[in-house]
Order: structure tokens, then C-alpha cells, then sequence
């Protein structure tokens, strides 16, 4: 079963992956209702979350930046009123090192970044000083243009070597491979053909070496499979994550924290039930 080191201490889960639960601390993520702050965490957490994700900068497709100190503004306050409430693991998704360094002050355990600490590379020795586990995902190009540059030979090798650059670049810092995880980057700069790709081989990836995550929550995937709306994708994305549990991607990203637990503990009673 799952195992990662923070900083101060190992979680684990007798499940065959984590769920980790969104909370975006802006106002233009793609599903509304990922919007929100520490009312939203605490929902998450009292559904049976194993990991909060907080993130401040929407990188959606055609999404701009913002700066650190807007950032920071959107996610301390979060993260502070979490850790009055519960001990359980915060992750933070930024790319930026200030944003990261004031996370961790305020009580944040891991790192998830959408450039793979390439935006900020002041962000591999603080991780690894810190000793943060660290979430490294490939993407192509930046939110705003991302979606004309899918453009690959082999998506999978590509997606599959850029990840195992960046991690060799984290563990030549001093960062530790039980506390890498690699994440393909679903739908970020990838058509639908190129995502299904990715979901089906997302256990190969770096040859087996790191734990994967897989973010595919109400992506617009699911609106090419299967013509839905945001709103109504929650089906295709239960079905795709339980899919790449059973291949091998120990972290699951979701919007939808009480669905995704029913899963992981089905899919727990099924393979345990033996023959």
C-alpha cells in the first residue's frame, strides 16, 4: 500500500492509492465549485481525504499568471485555518518559491508544481533542504497557449523522459526518490488522443522508480469521450482514475473527494478478496 515521507513524519494508506482533494483559492478554475477556501477543505476532509491540495493560480488552458504576493494572499490564510483544524498533509500548487517558502511556514507539507521547478529553480534546493516531497508534472508551454503546442512524435516517450530529466535534476539536489512523484499532465498541451495515451501507460512512466499522480479530475477529456459538460463528468473521471490505480498510479487527484474514496476502497475489497 502507498507510503510518503514528509518532512516530520510517513502517511500511508491501507487503499491502493491517495485522494488528494482540490481547493482552488481563486476564481478562475474551470469547475466553480472547486472555488473556495477553508469551508471547502474541511468538506474534503471530513469525506475521507488523504491529502489537501491548495492552489492559488489557475493554469487552465488559457489561463494568465499572477503574482507571488496575490498568491501568498489566497493561500496562507487557507492553509493557517486548515492546520487550526486538522494535522492532515497539505500540498501546495505554485511554482513559485516564495509562495512555497510561506506555505511551509504556515504548516504546508508538499510541493506540487505544474512546471517541474523549472519556473523557479530556487525550489529544488529549498525542497530539498526541507525535506518536501515533490510533485514534478510535465507540461508543454505556458496555460495561455499550451493547447496549440501538442504537437509529439511519441507522447509517452516525451512525456515519459522530460519527467525523468527533472527527476534526476530533484535527486542530484539532494531530494529523495521516495519523495518524487511524477505526474503525466493531463490536458496540459495534449489532445484527447494523446491524454488516453498517457492514462493507459501512467504506470511505466519513469520505469517505476517514483509514485504517480494522476490529475484527471472533470477534465475536458471526458467532454471529447463523452460530450459532457464539466458539471456532468464526474462518471468518466471516477472510471479513468480507477483505471490507472489498477495500473499503477498511487495518487488520485480529484474534485469529488467522497467518490473517489468509495473507489479506492472498492477497488481495495476487490483486490484483496483473492480467489
Amino acid at each position: 500500500m502507498p507510503e510518503l515521507k514528509l518532512a516530520d513524519r510517513t502517511i500511508a494508506t491501507e487503499n491502493p492509492a491517495f485522494v488528494m482533494s482540490i481547493v482552488n483559492a481563486d476564481n478562475d478554475s474551470f469547475f466553480a465549485k472547486s472555488r473556495g477556501g477553508f469551508s471547502l477543505a474541511k468538506k474534503h476532509i471530513m469525506e475521507g481525504a488523504d491529502i489537501i491540495d491548495i492552489g492559488g493560480e489557475s493554469t487552465r488552458p488559457g489561463s494568465r499568471y499572477i503574482d507571488a504576493k496575490e498568491e501568498i494572499r489566497r493561500v496562507i490564510p487557507v492553509i493557517k485555518k486548515i492546520r487550526r483544524f486538522s494535522n492532515l498533509p497539505i500540498s501546495v500548487d505554485t511554482r513559485k518559491y516564495d509562495v512555497m517558502s510561506a506555505a511551509f511556514d504556515a504548516g504546508a507539507d508538499i510541493l506540487n508544481d505544474v512546471s517541474a521547478m523549472e519556473d523557479d529553480p530556487r525550489l529544488i534546493k529549498f525542497c530539498a533542504d526541507k525535506k518536501i516531497p515533490v510533485i514534478l508534472m510535465h507540461k508543454k508551454g505556458i496555460p495561455s497557449t499550451m493547447q496549440s503546442q501538442a504537437d509529439y512524435k511519441d507522447v509517452f516517450l516525451e512525456v515519459d523522459g522530460y519527467l525523468e530529466k527533472r527527476a534526476e535534476i530533484a535527486l542530484q539536489n539532494g531530494i529523495s526518490s521516495d519523495k518524487i512523484i511524477v505526474d503525466p499532465g493531463i490536458g496540459f498541451g495534449k489532445t484527447a488522443r494523446q491524454n488516453a495515451v498517457l492514462i493507459r501507460r501512467a504506470g511505466e512512466l519513469c520505469k517505476k522508480k517514483y509514485m504517480v499522480l494522476m490529475a484527471l479530475s472533470r477534465k475536458s477529456f471526458f467532454g471529447e469521450v463523452c460530450g459532457r459538460k464539466v458539471q456532468d463528468r464526474l462518471w468518466g473521471t471516477v472510471s479513468a482514475n480507477a483505471y490507472s490505480v489498477l495500473n499503477g498510479a498511487s495518487l488520485v487527484r480529484v474534485h469529488d473527494t467522497a467518490a473517489a474514496v468509495d473507489m479506492v476502497k472498492v477497488l481495495r475489497e476487490i483486490t484483496n478478496a483473492g480467489s
